[in-house]
């Protein structure tokens, strides 16, 4: 009955989602006999329309996929804002590559279950190394491999700073605007995750450390590559991987030296 609701009637079909949608997402969670079947009848917001208005089918997406795009990109949040304004989408829209918002709580469960679609492996944009396939030009990789080598003395000079908050620090190639990201394991549960079970009380300080990535060609990162005061660069370090800690809807741990340091940068730019 809903199928045929969803592919004869999708007006009355949007508003039964609009009501029930979050436990049509339950689906492919509790009933794995049917997940592919369940999965075609669920609804997304999208950078497509970048409104978050849930209206696009996988079937939908797979459709518009790019020539050589082989997977199903999407990200995760707290909010709709959060997953819109997402700097790990910074590539993906310079590329003009569609990514699904997910911002329902019930969606880190959903995308933990329901890993392929049709054939094609749902991928989190905020998760492991970022690899475009096809997408990415020869030329580009071979950029990227002499920046690495431009900024290994500045990535240790970063991990030795942050110490045991990161996992690692490397080059981000996911970022054209934004300064720094963080990104979970490619094996591990994304950062909003993270946050949720900590809220629930049952992640027990057991969570992985997030990989702090910084883009090469941002003012901000290129004048601390310059920096040679070190107090001044470790002042400078924290306040970027702070702020990607902000821009990911998370919460600081020290809010008052995040303020102190931003404020102590601002001071110089003044004098």
């Amino acid at each position: 009955m809903l199928e045929n609701l969803a592919k004869n009637e999708p007006e009355k079909y949007e508003t039964f989602w609009g009501q029930f949608g979050a436990v049509i997402k339950e689906g492919p969670i509790e009933d794995h006999g049917n997940k592919e079947r369940v999965a075609k009848l669920l609804r997304f917001a999208s950078t497509l329309a970048d409104t978050d208005k849930q209206d696009v089918a996988l079937e939908d997406y797979i459709s518009r996929m790019k020539e050589g795009q082989e997977k199903i990109y999407y990200v995760t949040a707290d909010s709709f804002a959060a997953a819109k304004n997402s700097p790990h989408l910074e590539i993906f829209r310079k590329k003009g590559i569609e990514v699904l918002l997910l911002s329902d709580r019930i969606d880190e469960w959903l995308v933990s279950n329901l890993d392929e679609f049709d054939g094609k492996h749902l991928q989190s944009v905020a998760k492991g190394d970022l690899d475009l396939g096809e997408l990415e030009k020869e030329e580009d990789k071979a950029a990227q491999e002499e920046v690495n080598k431009d900024f290994e003395a500045v990535l240790k000079q970063i991990k030795d700073v942050l110490g045991d908050k990161v996992s690692d620090v490397r080059l981000s190639h996911r970022l054209t605007e934004s300064p720094a990201c963080l990104v979970a394991d490619v094996y591990g549960m994304s950062l909003n995750m993270e946050r949720i079970m900590k809220d629930a009380g049952q992640l027990m300080g057991m969570g992985r450390k997030p990989i702090f990535e910084i883009n090469p060609t941002h003012p901000l990162v290129v004048r601390m590559k310059a920096e040679q005061d070190d107090a001044r660069f470790a002042d400078l370090t924290h306040i970027l991987f702070d702020q990607a800690i902000l821009s990911e809807g998370g919460q600081l741990d020290d809010p008052a030296a995040f303020v102190h340091k931003l404020n102590g940068l601002l001071q110089g730019l003044l004098n």
